[in-house]
């Protein structure tokens, strides 16, 4: 029986080929890359909405245009948007088992740049004064809090091994996004480290697997001279190979005989009890990982998802949420404040109304939208949600939906009073 100690020493010692093993198999595996994907579109999908908590609806939406503005420029790379770069933390979160990014200053406000968590140095170990310690890059107080990470300073293009000493960058500019497995982890753990060995043993399997299959489809006769009338075991002619079809003589007697390769039994039940295990290694439901949904139903599948949507918004709300989607929103909004992009002259008074706000994930695909529908209708009218947060979680502003919706009754009218005119 394993044992396991403290979790920080337990990350020093695995957490770099945990990491590695980890993207190697969400590059290569099928069945690993999917379980990713599907984490990946569970966790963010087309982006997590904030919604500023100003009480004044003028203000609010002045924020929201604001940030909406903003984010399309958010990508220091130029690569993506912010909704972007939340799918790229949320697949390294999975994958590396932490997401690391730069909140940069720049002339149109501060950027994102998305970091590679093996940039923090993990080499970087050491006790400071006055209580302080640096533990695999990451700078503590007495009292564990961050304040400042370590980053190996390589170019984002670079292809060759090179070397330069950690630069030291303040905690207020760094955005490291990690699923916490322990109280006092410092570090991120791979979210596949349950199910790497399986993963492989699975591969292993099915190349035994392709190679049995390769060994029965050679099917070959083998004469046999059993009177020993010929000394010529290949009967005169050239050595013969194994070949499908062939009859292949062997001398000292004549008989046939077939060859029957022995096939590998149960092997379908095998590997469905393994992809069973990656699945709930990697705390996803199995048609998530396998693809399969042969034996699925309407009722399966909701029984599948529900807990695993409980787990999803615990790591929306718990890590994404405070760790990275919130210091950005005020760190965005403080700067629109502080250069004049927001009109905001009780900001000093009254900077929580500014500087809070609700994220609402996109609503989770429904098998029967209509369904969907009828229960959003059914807790609107029993005062159980708000509009607001219906709108949201379909990926729209409030006022920017009814604005529409005013805009197109008016266009509906405007056509209805030209065609009764002619």
């Amino acid at each position: 029986m394993g044992t396991f100690g403290r979790i920080n020493p337990e990350i020093a010692a695995a957490g770099q080929s945990l990491r590695s093993r980890a993207a190697y198999l969400s590059m290569n595996n099928p069945w690993i890359a999917q379980g990713v994907a599907n984490w990946t579109g569970a966790l963010v999908g087309p982006g997590l909405q904030p919604t500023s908590k100003h009480p004044d609806p003028e203000m609010r939406r002045a924020i929201n245009a604001y940030f909406e503005t903003w984010a399309e420029r958010a990508d220091a790379e130029g690569l993506t948007d912010f909704w972007g770069q939340q799918a790229a933390i949320a697949h390294s979160m999975v994958v590396a088992g932490e997401g690391l990014a730069l909140l940069i200053d720049s002339d149109d406000g501060p950027q994102i740049r998305i970091l590679p968590p093996e940039l923090l140095d993990e080499s970087k170990t050491v006790e400071l004064s006055e209580g302080r310690t640096i533990f695999a890059g990451v700078e503590l107080d007495q009292n564990g809090r961050r304040v400042a990470f370590h980053i190996l300073p390589e170019r984002p293009a670079s292809t060759f091994a090179s070397y330069a000493p950690a630069q030291r960058v303040d905690a207020d500019s760094v955005l490291h996004v990690f699923r916490p497995n322990a109280p006092g982890q410092v570090r991120g753990v791979s979210w596949l480290a349950q199910v790497i060995l399986t993963a492989s043993d699975t591969d292993g399997y099915e190349d035994a697997l392709l190679m049995a299959a390769k060994v029965a489809a050679m099917h070959s006769g083998f004469i046999v001279d059993v009177n020993g009338a010929t000394t010529d075991p290949h009967g005169g002619g050239d050595t013969a190979s194994m070949e499908p079809g062939a009859l292949i003589r062997l001398g000292v007697g004549e008989d046939i005989k077939f060859n029957s390769p022995q096939q590998l039994q149960q092997a379908d039940a095998f590997l469905r009890h393994n992809l069973r295990k990656i699945a709930a290694g990697m705390g996803l439901p199995d048609h998530l990982v396998s693809g399969d949904l042969s034996g699925a139903n309407y009722s399966s599948l909701r029984a599948g998802l529900l807990p695993f949507r409980q787990r999803v918004e615990q790591v929306q709300y718990g890590v994404l949420v405070p760790r990275f989607l919130a210091p950005v929103w005020r760190a965005v909004i403080t700067h629109g404040i502080l250069s004049g992009g927001i009109d905001a002259p009780d900001f000093e008074q009254n900077p929580r109304d500014f500087l809070s706000a609700d994220w609402l994930a996109p609503k989770p695909l429904q098998v029967d939208p209509a369904k969907d529908l009828a229960a959003t209708r059914a807790e609107l009218e029993l005062g159980l949600t708000s509009r607001r947060k219906a709108v949201a979680e379909r990926g729209w502003v409030l006022e920017d939906l009814d604005a529409e919706i005013q805009a197109d009754a008016l266009g509906k009218t405007l056509s209805e009073q030209k065609d009764s005119k002619e």
